[in-house]
């Protein structure tokens, strides 16, 4: 989604106030951000937090 609307990863780290590596984190799923974290980066894409983070649940 990022890429879609041509954010940059400093760009989108910019806009939600937080680093591009923790962007990168997320996007290689290495974090998973709050559920603040999750609205707001929705938020700012202009889509719902459904549109952007699956969840898969436990393995």
């Amino acid at each position: 989604m990022r890429k879609k609307q041509r954010y940059s990863q400093a760009q989108f780290a910019a806009a939600a106030h937080i680093t591009r590596q923790t962007i990168n984190a997320i996007e290689n799923d290495k974090y998973a951000p709050s559920l603040g974290l999750a609205f707001h980066l929705a938020q700012i894409l202009r889509v719902t937090v459904d549109e952007l983070f699956l969840y898969e649940g436990e393995n």
